[in-house]
């Protein structure tokens, strides 16, 4: 890469590091809760029990982080394109769904505390959704 190059690029926005920050903190932590530490302490011999508890107890905490650092997202997207992507981009759309998959887990908990797949299902959705939305481009740039 040329010196001329190096100096042309442009510096991160503040906005689109906000949007990766917020995004690698709850998409990751929530896939490294459910597929890599609770399949690691069972597998070195914790109780079923004990496994099932730390479930209990950090899944509401990451879920309930995931519901902020996406209205941080919605905030940096509105910023950046406007209001109306946040039902006309396909971004925008998915954090509108964690956002509501966020309130029906917390809903599902506070009346339904024993529906543990109700509660799956919603923990999957939003993992799913960050998933995809790892692999859209940021805010304020087109291509990807």
């Amino acid at each position: 890469m040329s010196k001329s190059a190096i100096f042309k690029r442009q510096p991160p926005r503040a906005g689109a590091i906000s949007w990766q920050l917020a995004q690698t903190f709850w998409v990751g932590g929530l896939w490294l809760l459910h597929f890599v530490m609770l399949p690691a302490l069972e597998k070195i011999g914790l109780a079923p029990l004990l496994v099932e508890t730390i479930n209990a107890t950090l899944s509401p905490l990451l879920i309930g982080f995931a519901g902020f650092c996406v209205l941080l997202q919605a905030l940096v997207l509105t910023q950046a394109e406007g209001l109306a992507s946040l039902w006309r981009d396909l971004r925008g759309q998915l954090l509108l769904v964690v956002l509501g998959m966020v309130a029906v887990f917390f809903a599902v908990r506070h009346w339904q505390p024993g529906a543990e797949r109700g509660l799956l299902f919603c923990y999957m959705v939003v993992a799913l959704c960050g998933l995809v939305l790892v692999l859209q481009p940021l805010p304020g740039r087109s291509g990807r």
